[in-house]
């Protein structure tokens, strides 16, 4: 596979806004497999770090997903590159990349390690998951209690459990909006930050789906302030063009219209 290749397969999953260029360093690197360059729009592979094609595709995809973020800030990156709209970038072009064939999730096919998943799932995603929820079935039942008291709940949480009052809250919230717990407690954490039944639904439906959190994240963070999806996005931005190409030939043909009269005058 070379770099020509290489952004081809890159294209097929998903069409660039901007041009850019992918360039086999021709070096082995043990500090890096690959980089983006947003000023030239270079994609750097250092190609002789990989033995099997599968690998070198991971590297491009993760360096084309920086390009395509970039695109969508105007063609510039912040400091801080892996934002959770970055991974979710890079996660949509691997599933995209497993579903064309081009890139294999090689650790699924391991059955040691789908084992060890489960586990991993079960005794410590879930049980965790669970006895937070709990915690907060029991909080919510301390708050009761100092409420019939005439204490506050606070200053029990302050200074006779000490514990964070954040951290209790979001607890209860845990048990009251009834979180799947096999999602795991940060990210039952994220769904209880969400107020809107119908956003806190949807992302649980995602992450129980196998939606990757950044995904999650992003995507709610794309409902709540409206904007488009990323299918979504072409054709906006086609549709504006077009909107703007009518109005050129609008104002053009009416120039024209006004030149020929003009014209005509002359000749006359």
């Amino acid at each position: 596979m070379n770099s020509d290749q290489v952004k081809t397969l890159l294209l097929a999953l998903e069409d660039s806004p901007m041009d850019f260029t992918v360039l086999f360093s021709g070096k082995q690197s043990k500090k890096i497999n690959g980089l983006y360059k947003p000023e030239s729009r270079e994609i750097v592979i250092n190609n002789l770090n990989f033995t099997e094609a599968n690998l070198l595709v991971y590297t491009a995809v993760h360096e084309y997903a920086h390009h395509l973020h970039a695109c969508s800030r105007g063609g510039k990156l912040s400091i801080r590159a892996h934002t959770a709209e970055f991974w979710a970038i890079f996660h949509r072009l691997l599933e995209k990349a497993e579903a064309a064939g081009v890139y294999k999730n090689v650790c699924a096919d391991s059955p040691e390690l789908n084992e060890l998943t489960k586990v991993i799932r079960q005794k410590f995603l879930q049980e965790n998951g669970s006895l937070m929820k709990e915690f907060g079935r029991y909080l919510l039942k301390a708050h009761e209690l100092c409420a019939a008291a005439g204490g506050r709940f606070e200053d029990y949480l302050d200074r006779v459990l000490r514990i964070p009052r954040t951290a209790a809250t979001t607890a209860m919230k845990m048990y009251q909006y009834n979180l799947n717990t096999s999602v795991g407690i940060d990210n039952m954490r994220f769904l209880a930050g969400l107020q809107n039944e119908t956003a806190r639904m949807t992302a649980e439906a995602a992450l129980l789906k196998g939606d990757s959190p950044d995904t999650v994240r992003t995507e709610t963070k794309r409902r709540a302030l409206g904007a488009p999806s990323p299918e979504e996005e072409p054709k906006i931005r086609l549709e504006k063009e077009k909107s703007r190409l009518e109005r050129t030939i609008a104002s053009l043909s009416k120039r024209l219209n006004e030149v020929e009269k003009e014209l005509q005058n002359i000749v006359e």
